[in-house]
């Protein structure tokens, strides 16, 4: 290894060959050179460049020096100013154990970052990209962001609730941005020669690149994703081992560590990606639609990511709509039974796909996709039922409703008139009616027939229910004959009494279409009235429906005062 000091020590030159280790550079230099800057990850950056093979003769300046500004040089030296900016700004700093050491390098590397990104951006770098900035290009950003990432501030996989949650920002970021800043315009150069980079920016860059997705810092993901998107369009070898990759990462994302900070940029790169598919699509691709995009839906993080996902799964499915089957019958197979919010996350999406489904495409998921839409209409989570009743406002949703009401009447009809009668939210009461009102419009006579089979369906039930409690009754008696019977409960059990209490079978044997349209009316009436009037800031207690296993245990409930030892306390405290 050759040192040469010039300019009064303030550039150093180092020649050394492949062999050369990084812990040879950085002892000479920490021996030999005083001013170098005292931190202790100030080597990395030599580290790296030591173990590059491609290039034996590496030209390091000292970040003291001041070289001349790129604009102000003559156009002859640029390209090799240049060259000793970029290796300049491969020293790192630490910014965490001890912010405040080598401030003053520090700020300099900071202006000759700015400095460099000014000079990719202005009219003076139309010829400056020759083949020898390629190489310290790709190794300046490598240096500099290529870098183990800390451990996670939340390794359980928890939502990030953007409300409550601070994001874990990189304490580097100062240089972080304008290393990101000047790549960015490195990519997007007018003379950007992509055969010159490919030996630069290969498959180990963009694995390293994909790596640092799982930053906690959103700056750093989103200039992450722009990055990777423009590699992706300007490298052509590159793009199918990129999907590739990012397979792998959902992969080990869905079925391992459930924790990922970069799902949503890296959908998000793909929805571009899937819009420029070419027709017909390639199986390599329905086989990433099935078998990695839907799999995503299973994931509890999933309100992190899913406008992305809802997005990507839509693109495929305007590029062929023959996917439209299995992809519905996969979200009714991933759908929630416990989780509400999540439910509603599935109704946005499911409502998305009606949107672009084709007519014939909806017939083959009619039955399985209109009983989970009934489950949800019954559902007691007010926000659930609410937007499952939002698609009779849906027009196109209810065209394709309205060409096949003769199947989706009998199943909705049931739902919707129990839940009318006993949903515990007076909005959901309205919504239902004004679903009910528009399939009397569509079918009349259907839905009095309907209406008809309904009324006979509940009668047989009671009558059901009436046999069993007769049967109950007599089992009752004949315990009565034993000698040892001893009466536990004042008040026999009775479910026919329960059921023909209940609310649900208040049911009108006149009920036709008129009365059906008059509760409609006074209910819409009713809430308009509501929304007219100013709301007084009363606290009311919350209308929770009437259980009637529940009345009658408080009512048969005794307090087990007599049985305690001491006396129950007088105050009631």
């Amino acid at each position: 290894m050759v040192v040469n000091k010039s300019a009064g020590g303030r550039t150093l030159s180092l020649s050394t060959t492949a062999n050369g280790t990084a812990a040879a550079v950085a002892g000479n230099l920490q021996s030999g050179v005083p001013f170098l800057p005292k931190s202790p990850s100030f080597h990395s950056g030599l580290d790296l460049l030591a173990g590059r093979e491609k290039s034996p003769i590496i030209m390091f300046c000292d970040p003291t020096m001041h070289l001349p500004r790129l604009h102000e040089a003559n156009a002859s030296e640029r390209e090799q100013l240049l060259i000793q900016k970029m290796q300049q700004c491969c020293v790192l700093f630490d910014f965490i154990s001890d912010p405040q050491s080598d401030l003053k390098w520090k700020e300099i590397k900071r202006e000759t970052l700015h400095e460099m990104v000014d000079y990719l951006s202005s009219n003076h770098s139309s010829n400056v990209l020759t083949e020898a900035i390629y190489p310290e290009a790709v190794r300046m950003f490598g240096v500099n962001l290529f870098r183990s990432l800390p451990p996670s501030s939340n390794p359980n996989g928890a939502e990030f609730d953007p409300e409550e949650d601070e994001p874990l920002l990189e304490a580097a970021w100062p240089h972080l941005q304008l290393v990101y800043e000047f790549f960015l315009r490195f990519l997007e150069s007018q003379n950007f020669n992509p055969h010159l980079a490919k030996n630069y920016i290969d498959q180990k860059f963009v694995l390293q690149l994909l790596e640092l997705f799982d930053s906690e810092d959103p700056r750093e993901r989103d200039f992450l994703k722009t990055i990777l998107h423009r590699i992706y369009g300007k490298f052509l070898s590159l793009r199918a081992y990129i999907r590739k990759q990012i397979n792998n990462i959902f992969y080990s994302f869905i079925y391992e560590t459930e924790h990922h900070n970069g799902i949503a940029e890296l959908l998000e790169i793909l929805g571009s990606i899937v819009n420029g598919f070419a027709l017909p699509l390639k199986e390599e691709h329905k086989v990433f639609l099935l078998k990695v995009l839907l799999p995503l839906h299973k994931v509890k993080s999933l309100s992190v990511y899913h406008p992305q996902l809802a997005y990507c799964i839509v693109q495929f499915l305007e590029k062929d709509p023959s996917l439209t089957e299995p992809v519905i019958r996969s979200l009714l197979k991933f759908w929630p039974k416990t989780h509400s919010p999540k439910e509603v996350m599935f109704l946005n999406e499911l409502e998305e796909i009606l949107d672009i489904i084709e007519p014939l495409e909806f017939r083959k998921v009619l039955k399985p996709l209109i009983h989970q839409l009934a489950r949800c209409v019954s559902s007691q989570h007010f926000q659930v039922a609410e937007r499952a009743l939002y698609f009779w406002n849906n027009e196109y949703i209810m065209s394709l409703m309205s060409e096949n009401v003769d199947e989706i009447l009998p199943i909705m009809f049931p739902v919707l008139y129990k839940n009318s009668k006993t949903h515990w939210n007076k909005n959901i009461h309205g919504l239902m009616y004004n679903a009910l009102k528009i399939f009397t419009e569509t079918n009349p006579v259907l839905f009095h027939t309907c209406t008809q089979q309904f009324k006979e369906d509940r009668k047989t039930e009671v009558d059901k229910l009436k046999k069993r409690d007769e049967k109950w009754h007599r089992v009752e008696e004949l315990a009565k004959r034993n000698p040892n019977f001893t009466v536990s409960v004042d008040n026999s059990l009775s479910f026919y009494t329960d059921f023909a209490r209940s609310p649900i079978n208040d049911l009108d044997p006149t009920i036709d279409l008129k009365s059906l349209e008059e509760d409609t009316k006074y209910h819409i009436d009713t809430d308009n009235r509501k929304n007219r009037k100013e709301k007084p800031l009363l606290r009311r207690k919350s209308e929770l429906p009437h259980d009637t296993y529940t009345l009658r245990a408080l009512n048969d409930h005794k307090r087990a005062d007599e049985y305690l030892a001491t006396p129950p306390d007088v105050n009631k405290c």
